[in-house]
């Protein structure tokens, strides 16, 4: 059943209905959901209605450009005054266009090889693009910085990585004129189609914000040098720009950014102008793509030294190889000459030289006569009938690798019913039967719990699902089912698709281009049923099984991403003494009492769930007064309801007076194994094992990034199926949101711990010991300068980490008033430094800017911009600046105010956020904290309507379950969960609802006897 075209939107209007104070858009699709649930018409019916008027546009402009060079500039002098000058860049391109004409007229191959209906329209656009924009490259760093031309760029806020819409866009549309307009038609076409695998994934990219002038090509040195790299039939930038759907000269950027060692914070931070303000999930997915096609290219490379080497290499074969646009088609060209592999049936033909025979059947069969090519002694060749069925091999091997006929066989799989199904093996149903008949031949071990896990898998023994309706889970369980050797899984695709393909084969693509005999027709219907059957079946099933898992396994490290980002940017509890317990029951519950600052003030063991209660009450109450501690953490482990079931009774009879108690649970994860990590015996290494465990808790409230960073992420208990996804995928992707968060909030480079620094933009573990050393040698930093003094930074390191450091005034006096065995920085500690130092010239007094998240190579606009609104350094943060700044934007727009001062509009955005913001302003603190509480709430307490808040603590096919506070978690049928409950930015698949969302939930139905909790969801909290 195929799916109703969705309601074309356009991605700008996503990006504005975004709430402004979402927290990190997540790798969303464009299509909202709406058609999860509701059939559809064929898909194929839509792209042909709307294509075929901008295509008519596009012929009619090309036709224009080819007789009159000069025209375009009368109809585009209104977008922008330097139009006039471009045309010399437009002429180059001219002679792309008539190919970019000729590919609708292919309707059957409107898919490249290895590409796709999107690939198509995408290369379409940019041309377009590229031709009525211009391009535009200059040397030097300054190539890769966009001049303000054209209409005024509506500014963007950012916080950590999320995107928020400053103006309509639709009057973005309207200033980039007739081009642009037509540009807009192809997105909404791409937009019709539904989701396939050969179709990337559709992201949030606003790519529309293109303005004349961005650069469309990579400086020539960069662009020779990865031409000369790689040596593949594809342009790179074209194909990043495809696979993850953002426009050519946004991909250009980012790869030219990349090359250069820029690290992704310091790029969504400092080069939005560049990276058309995308976040950093965005841009990593484009480095993703990016450093894939850069291994593709390396190991074709490899693979054609192998086969040069081998004596196999043809120039067909090379350019086939060179042509491959993913791992999964260059294993299916390289499959038959790899080593240890048998000799295929064609090559073994090749080898008998029927090659010319199988030529000849295309070309002349008038000629070819079968008789002529037996040779009785020869294997293979003794008759009529093995000649034939040589040639039959070698067409079939021909057919299987022909580009337009795999593009032609993947638009019928496309256009039909092609599912999945997977069931119970046969030998994991002999051993369960052999354990029912037999209990005493039961295995021990591993073959033991292979047979219980038979019954976990009860869900998937006889599953079937439309390839294109299976949600990400799904394909993993499934996948681990397989692995166990449980489930069996195959990929049925309609018997239509082999009738209609043979028929297409026969009658175009392999039809013999002069008179054939009956018997050698026979031979090219044989020919193309045994590739069908033989080579291109397994070759279609082997490419969906791959496209699920890859599409799976990303939408599983998307949830990580997400529910990491999450977590460590939970708001920190500040200036308040906390208890931290780890509770347990034989082993008592562990406490550490920690300072305002996370500095260990006391720990001890208490046992509250036996008989000596009373006593351990008041040992508590004494430690709370002594302390004047006010909040309790509570671990989330073993005896956890109970320790929180002891403490909210004595705050209830006032059992603390006159003190204000409360207390939070909070999530444990990984504070046992941080516990005897080295990073925890170093840090604390006189302290046991389990009472570092109450200190990890207790610190995961007061300052949740700054602990959860010292543990590994996938230790934290966050996402699903982590090992059955790719561990170096998922060890980048979280390793990148880590040093995400902390750059985006920023460390204090005088008192944040190594660990913290190891995940600041540009740093790592080297550099942060070298930091550390020097700040034990030498006294705090006095400004971001004295960084250039540290061993191991140079210049680039320099660059990517001085904005994300902060040198906080308060803590640098504090530290200069305490007693510390050295004075502050002497004036030459360059001397003894390498290369390179000895003629850092570095100030040693201390500069306002430096707590702001101004960047050093910006200092002197934000110095001009002080002196124009008539302030100084010494106002950052406060009212009267504020109002000075505010009422200057107010007179003069932001675009103004940055051509005055001669910077990018982005530039000043972040100059005045920096110098307007409060003293220790911390992005986190539009994010939720722990919530504490002081009475504990039941299921008895509970009543049909009440509505409550809670969070999610895990999901499953049929809904999700959210942990409300009494002990057992409540479930959302996923009935319950609808689009008009879920924000924009989350009506997706399988990301919907995830663990850690806050929702708002009514109950609908109590059971206590069997413990369940039904809710409806009605809203997600941001």
């Amino acid at each position: 059943m195929m799916r109703r075209p969705r309601a074309t939107t356009c991605k700008v209007s996503q990006y504005k209905d975004m709430d402004p104070d979402m927290s990190f858009p997540q790798t969303i699709s464009s299509d909202e959901d709406s058609e999860e649930w509701s059939p559809s018409e064929p898909k194929s019916k839509a792209p042909s209605k709307t294509a075929s008027a901008p295509a008519a546009g596009e012929r009619k402009a090309a036709a224009k450009r080819t007789v009159k060079p000069k025209q375009p500039k009368a109809p585009k002098e209104p977008k922008a005054p330097k139009m006039p000058k471009e045309p010399k860049a437009v002429k180059p391109r001219a002679p792309r266009k008539p190919a970019a004409e000729r590919k609708p007229r292919v309707p059957a191959a409107r898919k490249d090889s290895g590409g796709s209906g999107l690939a198509g329209t995408k290369r379409k656009k940019d041309d377009k693009a590229g031709e009525d924009k211009g391009e535009k490259q200059t040397d030097g760093t300054e190539g890769w910085r966009a001049e303000e031309s054209g209409p005024s760029i509506s500014m963007k806020e950012e916080r950590v990585s999320f995107i928020v819409s400053g103006a309509n866009e639709a009057d973005r549309w309207a200033d980039e004129g007739s081009s642009l307009g037509g540009l807009r038609a192809k997105k909404e076409e791409v937009e019709e189609e539904d989701f396939t695998f050969d179709e990337p994934c559709l992201k949030k990219q606003k790519t529309s914000r293109a303005s004349l002038g961005r650069p469309t090509a990579l400086p020539s040195a960069v662009a020779q040098a990865l031409l000369n790299e790689l040596n593949m039939n594809w342009n790179l930038q074209e194909l990043v720009s495809i696979l993850t759907c953002v426009e050519k000269w946004v991909c250009v950027n980012i790869i030219g950014l990349l090359r250069e060692e820029n690290t992704v914070p310091f790029m969504v931070r400092y080069r939005k102008d560049l990276i058309n303000h995308m976040d950093a999930d965005a841009v990593r997915d484009v480095q993703l793509v990016y450093e894939e096609l850069c291994t593709l290219a390396k190991k074709t490379q490899s693979v054609i030294q192998t086969l040069k080497k081998d004596g196999v290499l043809t120039t067909e074969l090379e350019q086939n190889l060179r042509s491959c646009r993913s791992a999964d088609d260059l294993d299916h060209v390289y499959s038959p000459y790899k080593k240890g592999s048998k000799l295929t049936k064609a090559r073994k033909a090749k080898a008998l030289g029927l090659e010319v025979a199988a030529s000849a059947l295309m070309e002349t069969p008038h000629t070819l006569d079968l008789q002529t090519w037996v040779k009785p002694d020869t294997q293979g060749l003794s008759s009529v009938e093995e000649v034939a069925t040589g040639v039959e091999h070698i067409l079939a091997d021909m057919i299987a690798k022909d580009p337009e006929t795999l593009t032609y066989v993947k638009t019928l799989c496309e256009n039909s019913f092609v599912t999945i199904q997977s069931s119970v093996s046969k030998s994991a149903l002999k051993g369960k039967e052999q354990e029912k008949t037999d209990p005493s031949r039961r295995k021990p071990g591993a073959q033991q719990n292979k047979n219980m896990d038979i019954d976990k898998f009860h869900l998937y023994s006889d599953f079937t699902n439309n390839i294109q309706r299976i949600q990400a889970h799904q394909t993993l369980a499934i996948n681990r089912g397989e692995s166990l050797k449980i489930l069996t899984v195959k990929v049925n695709i309609s018997d239509r698709v082999k009738s209609d393909f043979t028929r297409w084969c026969i009658n175009n693509r392999w039809r013999p281009k002069t008179f054939a005999r009956q018997e050698l027709h026979a031979i090219i219907r044989n020919a193309v049923e045994d590739s069908y059957k033989r080579l291109i079946l397994p070759f279609l099933t082997r490419s969906y099984r791959t496209k699920l898992t890859v599409a799976a396994e990303k939408e599983s490290i998307a949830m990580f991403v997400r529910n990491l980002r999450q977590r460590l940017l939970v708001s920190p509890i500040r200036g308040c003494i906390v208890l931290g317990v780890d509770p347990g029951f034989r082993h008592g519950c562990k406490l550490a009492i920690l300072s305002p600052t996370s500095q260990i003030l006391y720990t001890d063991v208490v046992y509250l769930h036996n008989a000596n209660q009373p006593k351990e009450a008041e040992k508590l109450r004494h430690l709370m007064t002594k302390y004047s501690c006010t909040k309790v953490v509570i671990g989330n482990g073993t005896a956890c309801r109970e320790t929180e079931s002891f403490f909210a009774d004595l705050i209830s009879r006032r059992y603390f007076h006159p003190l204000d108690v409360s207390y939070c649970i909070t999530n444990e994860a990984g504070a046992s194994i941080y516990s005897v990590s080295p990073e925890a015996v170093k840090e604390m290494p006189d302290l046991d094992p389990n009472l570092r465990s109450a200190v990890s808790i207790g610190r995961r409230v007061q300052d949740p990034l700054a602990e959860l960073v010292k543990i590994d992420p996938k230790h934290i208990g966050i996402g699903t199926y982590q090992h059955d996804v790719s561990a170096g995928a998922l060890k980048a992707a979280l390793d990148g949101v880590v040093q995400e968060c902390v750059s985006f909030v920023g460390v204090d480079i005088n008192i944040c711990s190594e660990i913290l620094m190891r995940h600041v933009a540009g740093l790592n573990v080297g550099r942060a010991k070298s930091i550390a050393e020097w700040r034990e040698q030498k006294g705090p930093f006095i400004n971001r300068e004295q960084l250039k003094l540290v061993k191991g930074m140079g210049p680039k390191t320099f660059q990517q980490c001085a904005g994300f450091i902060r040198i906080n005034p308060q803590t640098l006096h504090s530290l200069k008033t305490s007693p510390h065995p050295e004075p502050s920085v002497p004036e030459k500690p360059a001397a003894k430094k390498g290369k390179g130092k000895t003629s850092v010239n570095v100030s040693t007094s201390f500069n306002p800017l430096d707590q702001t998240c101004i960047h050093p190579e910006s200092y002197h606009v934000a110095q001009r911009f002080l002196s124009f609104v008539g302030g100084s350094a010494d106002q950052i943060g406060t009212a009267g600046l504020r109002q000075c700044v505010e009422s200057k934007v107010k007179t003069s727009s932001a675009e103004e105010l940055a051509r005055t001062l001669d910077t990018t509009s982005e530039t000043l955005k972040l100059i005045i956020d920096g110098l307007t913001q409060p003293p220790g302003f911390d992005i986190r603190q539009n994010f939720g904290q722990a919530d504490f509480k002081r009475g504990i709430v039941s299921m008895s307490d509970l009543r049909v309507g009440a509505v409550l808040t809670g969070r999610v603590d895990n999901t499953a096919l049929f809904g999700a379950f959210v942990d409300i506070g009494v002990g057992r978690s409540g479930l959302i049928h996923k009935s319950n969960i609808t689009l008009d409950k879920l924000p924009v930015s989350q009506r997706r698949r399988s990301l919907a609802l995830g663990p850690g969302e806050r929702v708002e939930v009514r109950v609908l139905n109590v059971d206590p006897q069997r413990g369940r909790i039904g809710l409806d969801l009605i809203r997600v909290l941001e």
